[in-house]
This record gives C-alpha cells, sequence and structure tokens, in this order.
C-alpha cells in the first residue's frame, strides 16, 4: 500500500476527467450527444488494450463469466454518459459536475433496494442532506421551465443531468455485481466496447461531420477518458477506497477553474452553496462506509479462530 501513491493517481483521474468533459463540451455546438458517446468510448479502447497488454492481463484479463451483466451495466452506463454529455452543451461546467454528484448518493438507495444492503438512519440522512443541496443548485433552473427559450434549454439540461446520475447509480449497482466474479480489467473494456457499439444505434438521429478542431477535441476525449480510467483502477491498487474516495470532489475546483478560463463561467451563490452540501453529504457517507468497514472488520478479526 502506497496511499499518497494512491492519491495523486485519484487526482490525475479526477482531473482527465473534467478535461475530457470540457473537450466534449467544446465540440458540443456541433456534433450531437450520441456521437460524442462513440468518439470517447471507441478511442479509450486503444488505450485500455495498450495498458492490459503492458500488464500481460491480456488474455486472462478480458475472460467474463457474466455476459449479460456486462451487457447490462454497458446499456446503463451508456445512457448515462449521453445524458451527462447532452447535459454539457446546455449547462455551465460546473453546474454539471454539481449535479452529477447525485449519483453516489442515489447509489446508497438503490444498494439497499437492490442489492439488500443494510442503510441506518446516518446514511439516510447524509441523503437527505444531499439531495437539499441538488434542490438548491436545481432552484434557478426549475423557475424556468416555461421562461425564455435559453433558460428553458438550461432547465432541460438540468433535468436531463439528473437523469444521466440516477443513470450512473444504476451502472455502479450492476458493477458491485460484477466486481464479485469478473475481472476489473474487463469490467472497463467491455463497458467501452459496448457504449461504442451501442452509440452507433444514434446515427439515425442525426450525426454530424465534426470539423478539424471539433475532431481532434473527441479523439482527446476518448484518449483521456481511457487514461483517467486506467489511473482510477490503478490508484486502488495503491490506496484503500475509503482513503481516495473523497478526492473525487476535487473535480469541483477543476470544473470551476476550466469553467471559468475556458467558457467564461462563472458560478453563482446558489450552485456553490448547494455542491458544497452534497460534498459534505458524500464524504459523511464516506467517512461513515470507513466507519463500518473498520466494525466489520474488527467482527470478523474476532470470530476468527487464532489457535
Amino acid at each position: 500500500m502506497s496511499p499518497f501513491k494512491g492519491i495523486a493517481l485519484k487526482l490525475c483521474s479526477v482531473m482527465l476527467f473534467v478535461v475530457m468533459s470540457a473537450l466534449i463540451k467544446a465540440a458540443s455546438d456541433t456534433v450531437p450527444p450520441g456521437e460524442a458517446v462513440f468518439f470517447r468510448s471507441f478511442f479509450a479502447i486503444p488505450v485500455i488494450l495498450t495498458w492490459l497488454a503492458l500488464r500481460g492481463d491480456l488474455r486472462t484479463g478480458l475472460k467474463v463469466k457474466s455476459p449479460m451483466g456486462h451487457f447490462w451495466r454497458g446499456v446503463v452506463g451508456t445512457t448515462a454518459m449521453g445524458l451527462m454529455f447532452a447535459g454539457l452543451g446546455l449547462l455551465p461546467l460546473p453546474e454539471v459536475t454539481a449535479l452529477g454528484y447525485t449519483a453516489p448518493l442515489l447509489t446508497v438507495v438503490f444498494a439497499a433496494m437492490f442489492l439488500d444492503e443494510r442503510v441506518g438512519l446516518f446514511r439516510i440522512g447524509a441523503v437527505g442532506l444531499g439531495l437539499v443541496g441538488v434542490l438548491i443548485v436545481l432552484s434557478p433552473r426549475l423557475s424556468t421551465l416555461s421562461g425564455p427559450t435559453v433558460e428553458t434549454a438550461q432547465a432541460v439540461g438540468a433535468v436531463l443531468v439528473l437523469l444521466g446520475a440516477v443513470c450512473a447509480a444504476l451502472a455502479q449497482i450492476y458493477i458491485r455485481k460484477l466486481v464479485a466474479t469478473e475481472e476489473t480489467s474487463a469490467i472497463v473494456f467491455y463497458f467501452s466496447l459496448t457504449s461504442t457499439l451501442l452509440s452507433l444505434l444514434t446515427i439515425p438521429f442525426g450525426w454530424a461531420l465534426p470539423g478539424g478542431l471539433e475532431t481532434v477535441y473527441l479523439i482527446l476525449a476518448g484518449v483521456l477518458g481511457g487514461t483517467a480510467q486506467i489511473f482510477l483502477t490503478s490508484a486502488y491498487r495503491f490506496s484503500d477506497a475509503s482513503v481516495i474516495a473523497p478526492f473525487d470532489y476535487a473535480s469541483m475546483l477543476f470544473a470551476l477553474v476550466i469553467g471559468y478560463v475556458i467558457f467564461d463561467e462563472v458560478p453563482t451563490g446558489p450552485m456553490l452553496l448547494g455542491a458544497g452540501l452534497v460534498i459534505l453529504a458524500g464524504i459523511i457517507i464516506i467517512l461513515r462506509e470507513r466507519h463500518l468497514g473498520l466494525k466489520r472488520d474488527k467482527a470478523r478479526a474476532i470470530r476468527t479462530p487464532q489457535g
């Protein structure tokens, strides 16, 4: 274990994912979300395969025991990605980032519903706090659903991002099931493959021929997305999940800087307040999970015969 290395890899992953989102946003005026999903997924595959080859896992790391599990994880995850990319074309980058934090909160709820995980009042309260933060972020948007065209489009964007967060949370439930039987490398690779193929189904809805600069943006988004996934996977090899998970929220800092410098997006008071509450709720849940994990480890140690 090397916690500092794990944290560094996690921060690199978070930063690359935000840059990837910024590249998708920069191309969103001319490229529809389904086409962006294709570029993001297709150009990540060579990066992932190269990584597996360098690790010597190319043959063994791609074996699957639950092909339909990978398929449904791909369907839900691809839907989440497409909705998030659609939202990026309508909303400021920091706002999309803040609303995306809804996913881990919903994962707690869905885990209780679908995996029979026990969720106590402490975590339920944290989820409630986070949802209050989401409502604060949304409040300026929901009041403009019947207003001018631009503001209505932003309200629609907020709804799309929220739906994307719901799908992302459901994808996490599928991943929790898959990790019991599947290699992490297989989960990463087959998601990219599935999302590439599924994105082709959106061709009839109008793909556009991107310009030279947009093409570069989209290819870079795929390469950076694949690289970020590798960094994320590697981070968990060097440190416990409870140590590096809070650094997910560093994405807000990166999004604020990139949004302001590149897209001239100035964060609003409600967005910052709501994002702060969501981040606080997420950190509370992470700390609670760590505490419960330590208690479970201690209980197992007590029950284990020592001779």
